[in-house]
Formats: structure tokens, sequence, C-alpha cells
């Protein structure tokens, strides 16, 4: 836009200096002439064409003296193509310079001298605004990559706390389990001898009562052990420690996408599917690899594991294919088992 506003100041100044002459049908043609060469130049510019246009245009001032009034608006093309001096055939108007008046030359040199400075000044003007978008472009992707990297220390933090909460869950279960599980046990039993060996009928019922009391205090503890537990198992960790089991001569590629609230019982499933599939495919399959995928959706949770090796039947009885379907159906998921040539693919679905 700022070369069009450009030139349309040089042509204004170039029409000046043919106002003076002594008729109009001249310098209307060689106006138009000169606007459309330059339009020409515009749109073809860094091609050879733009650079034959110029130096035709420049030719024609041989033929008509007039057109050097016009020279300064192919000056600014030439300059904008880097090569100024195509405008050098202009000086055969030198053999009919005497058909220009000194006004007219005065005022094309002007020309020039104007068009010489708009072009450094829009050229000038070019090249800080095209420095100052790379450098808007720069800061751009420098604060992309500082968001990226701060979510990546957000996560990498996020993932320190889950695993040390789990780390926690798990101590206080453990704690639980081994000293107030234990004196709970220990008073059940003593609470028991006591039964037997009371030969009072009062203290009877309130040796009764106090043994319910503690049964019921270990099976809530228990239930209680057993949920910190189940919430404290980490999937994918323990998968990997799965996969790490198993023989060196497979390669087994992990996707695993769930969140840290899936329910325990869910994980415990999912874990012994792929424990037992993982033990299958090490026992019959012929293949090299197996692929896990595990899913969370919103409504459900899926599992697709998969080997290549070739498996054209199985036998529903197998005691480990049963084990697995049991799992899944006491959640009330589905579980099917797809052999194929290309390989023995399980796949589970679970709803939350």
């Amino acid at each position: 836009m700022n070369r069009i506003i450009d030139k349309l100041a040089i042509i204004l100044l170039c029409t000046m200096s043919v106002v003076s002459a002594d008729s109009l049908t001249q310098p209307v043609a060689i106006l138009l002439s000169a606007v459309i060469i330059s339009s020409a130049v515009q749109l073809l510019t860094g091609t050879a064409a733009a650079a034959v246009l110029i130096a035709g245009g420049s030719l024609l001032c041989g033929f008509f003296p007039l057109f050097l009034c016009f020279m300064p608006l192919l000056l600014y093309d030439a300059m904008w193509e880097k090569k100024f001096w195509l405008i050098l055939p202009a000086v055969t108007v030198l053999r009919k310079i005497e058909m220009l008046k000194s006004s007219q030359l005065i005022i094309t040199a002007a020309a020039f001298a104007v068009t010489v400075i708009i072009y450094f000044r829009v050229s000038g003007l070019e090249k800080t605004v095209k420095k100052l978008t790379a450098l808007r472009d720069e800061v751009a992707g420098k604060n992309r990559q500082l968001a990226e990297q701060n979510l990546r220390i957000a996560e990498a933090q996020d993932n320190e706390i889950h695993l040390a909460t789990l780390k926690e869950r798990n101590r206080i279960a453990r704690e639980i389990h081994d000293n107030v599980g234990h004196m709970l046990t220990r008073s059940l039993l003593q609470s028991g001898a006591l039964i037997v060996i009371n030969k009072d009928e009062q203290l009877k019922e309130p040796l009764e009562s106090l043994r319910s009391t503690l049964d019921s205090a270990m099976t809530s503890i228990r239930e209680s052990v057993h949920d910190l537990h189940d919430d404290s198992i980490d999937l994918t960790k323990v998968i990997e420690e799965c996969i790490n089991s198993v023989d060196s001569r497979f390669t087994v590629d992990l996707d695993c996408d769930v969140s840290e609230h899936m329910s325990g019982n869910i994980k415990l499933c999912m874990i012994g599917v792929i424990k037992e599939g993982l033990s299958n495919a090490v026992k019959h399959s012929n293949g090299d690899k197996i692929s896990i995928i595990v899913r969370e959706h919103p409504a459900f949770c899926q599992l697709m594991m998969e080997d290549n090796g070739s498996c054209s039947e199985i036998k529903e009885s197998g005691i480990g294919l049963k084990n697995m379907r049991d799992r899944v159906e006491a959640l009330k998921g589905r579980i099917s088992f797809t052999p194929s040539r290309e390989g023995f693919r399980i796949f589970v679905s679970i709803p939350k």
C-alpha cells in the first residue's frame, strides 16, 4: 500500500512537468503508457519480464522525449527491482533534448530526486517493519517455549506430589495393618479366650458385646486399609513393572492414558488381565511384539492388548482366560478374545 501511495505522488509530480505541453493528446497517452508499464512491473516484480518492461519503457524516451518526464516512475520500479541501471536506455533522449522545455527538465530532475528520497524512506521503513515482525515472532516463539516448559514443570511437580501422596497412603495403610490391625487381632483372641474360660453369667453378655465391637472395628480397619492400598496403586507404574518382567524376545509398547481417580477395583482388574495376558503371550505366542493400550473415558475404561503372533484358535476352557473373564464380569464389564493370523487380541471394557 505504501508503494502505491508513493507512486501516486510521483505521478502527480511528473504530471506537473507536462501541463505546459502544447497538446494534451501526447501527454495523456504517455501518462497512460507509464502507468500501465509501472503497474505491470509491480505485478511481475522479481521476474525477467519486469526488467524487460522497465528497459523497454526507458527506450521510449528516444522516440518520445516527453516520456522522460515520467521516467521517475520507472526509476522507482527499477530501484525496487534492485536494478536501477535498467533506466539507462533513457539517455537516448539526449538526441532530442531540445524538444523539452527547461521548466520540464527542472521539474523532472526534481522528480528524480524526490523519487530517490521516497525509495530510501519507504525501503528503510519496510526493513524496520520486517525486523520488528521477526522480533515479534521470535518473542512469541520464546513465550510459547517458556509456557510449554512451565507446563512440563507443573506436570512434573504434580506427578511428584501424586507419587508422594500414593507413597504416604501406602505407608499409612501398612502402619495401620501392622500395628492397629495386629493389636485388634490380639484383642479379639483375648476376648474369645475370656468368653471360653468365663463362668460368670453376668459377664457373658458384656464379653460377647466386647468381641462384637472388636470384630466390627477389625472389619472397618481392614476395609480402610484396602481402600488406602487400592487408591495408592499407580496403574502406569505397576504395568511398567509387569512389562519389565516379560521375556526379552518381546518388545512391549505401552500407551496408558488414565486419571489418578480411577477406581481401585478397576485398576486391580486391569492389572490382573494384563499380567495374565503377558503370561499367555510368553507361553503361547510366536511373535515378538506386544501392544498394550489403556484408556479412561467418561463412562467406562478400556484395555486393548495385542501381540503379533499367529493364532488360529483359542481354548475358552483355559484357566487363564477364565480368570480374566471372571475378573471383568465381576465388575459388570465385557471381555473378548480375538485370534487371527496377524495376532491375538484381548479387548476389555468396564463401566465406571
